[in-house]
């Protein structure tokens, strides 16, 4: 599978955790229109449009921003341009800008798919991350999908949060359980730098939580989610089965996926390497150069390289990593000292190693980051 994602630059306020690029400047969204659609045109007449494209993901920023008519426009580019089979088309939505009316013409333009960032229905806990929206918006919003009936979604919650009680996380999960989502993403709280967050911790405002305080919230979630049919598949997210996210699963599986907005991240395999680019993070030189003067950093990546990314992506995920791609595709076989590192993880119950499967338990995927690192120092 390939997989398109378009970033779309807005939103209407920083929350305190988010290090994506964006900018609150809502009336350059006509221009940023037309320049996105100006950049899908550059990529007529190239080799990226023999490849069949399976997933589609506007991503941000706030894509909910854009109305009907805009996502029509940039939609008729894309399958004007690109070879598209799209099976699942999804678009992230902020709850406070959510209508059933808006919902039901995303529904007839062919988006079957939502990403609702909810983070919390606590009034305490938006308030800290600076969220825009308020619990009343976020079960609106959630009441609305139901409604209207969209064939898939997935909802955002965020766990960790310095102060937050076991008690706080069980509400936010048991409110979101009742409506019955088939997918969750599920994110211990990251303190990046340059964040207002960040910044917090920095000046000494807000101190992070202890790791085992985390790690018993991941437990909390986990165990939660399980016992109401919806299970995790990679160390972030949690679905009913069949309704994994094919777009992400594009990404940990390392297919090709093509980045298109400011900032938006590409790979693309190109025989026996491949290359990743990204456009600058930028919106007015985006504009300016509607989208297709852009100058792209481009990384070329060879096996070896490529291997690393394969082991640490697929080990995130439940399905795990299987050593017979990673001899086939990219020519790495695991060293002796692997051999004996997974040895000793499986004495620490930490993975399970069956059939060149290699696969993290509950206990390792807690602290798979770390695990992986390990690992990868045994070449």
């Amino acid at each position: 599978m390939a997989g398109l994602y378009i970033h779309i630059p807005f939103c209407k306020q920083a929350c305190s955790y988010c290090d994506f690029y964006f900018s609150t400047r809502k009336k350059l969204l006509p221009s940023f229109v037309d320049a996105l659609i100006a950049e899908i045109r550059t990529f007529s007449d190239t080799p990226f449009v023999e490849e069949t494209f399976d997933t589609l993901y506007f991503g941000g920023g706030t894509p909910s921003l854009l109305s009907e008519r805009q996502i029509e426009r940039i939609l008729h580019s894309v399958n004007d341009v690109f070879k598209t089979d799209f099976a699942e088309v999804t678009i992230e939505m902020n709850p406070d800008n959510v209508t059933p009316e808006y919902l039901r013409s995303l529904l007839k333009l062919g988006i079957n798919r939502a990403s609702m960032g909810v983070q919390s229905f606590n009034p305490e806990l938006l308030g800290f991350m600076h969220r825009a929206h308020t619990r009343e918006e976020a079960l609106n919003a959630l009441e609305a999908i139901e409604k209207t009936g969209f064939p898939s979604y997935t909802a955002d919650l965020i766990y960790g949060n310095p102060g937050q009680s076991i008690n706080t996380l069980k509400e936010d999960i048991h409110t979101l359980l009742s409506f019955q989502p088939p997918h969750i993403s599920a994110y211990s709280l990251t303190i990046e730098p340059n964040t207002r967050l960040g910044k917090q911790v920095e000046l000494g405002r807000i101190t992070p939580p202890e790791d085992e305080f985390v790690a018993s919230h991941f437990d909390v979630v986990s165990e939660e989610l399980q016992k109401a049919g919806i299970y995790q598949y990679e160390v972030s997210n949690f679905a009913k089965p069949g309704k994994e996210a094919l777009h992400n699963s594009n990404y940990w599986s390392h297919n090709n996926y093509l980045g298109l907005g400011p900032s938006a991240h590409s790979f693309w395999w190109i025989e026996n390497a491949a290359e990743r680019w990204s456009n600058p993070p930028d919106l007015k030189q985006y504009i300016s150069e509607q989208g297709g003067g852009v100058s792209k950093k481009k990384e070329l990546l060879d096996l070896p390289s490529l291997a690393e990314e394969r082991i640490f992506l697929a080990l995130r995920t439940v399905a795990g990593l299987n050593t017979e791609t990673l001899r086939e595709v990219y020519r790495y076989s695991l060293n002796d000292r692997q051999k004996q590192w997974l040895r000793t993880q499986i004495e620490h119950e930490t993975l399970t190693w069956k059939n060149a499967n290699i696969r993290f338990t509950n206990k390792g995927l807690k602290i798979s980051d770390l695990l992986i690192v390990d690992f990868l120092s045994k070449q």
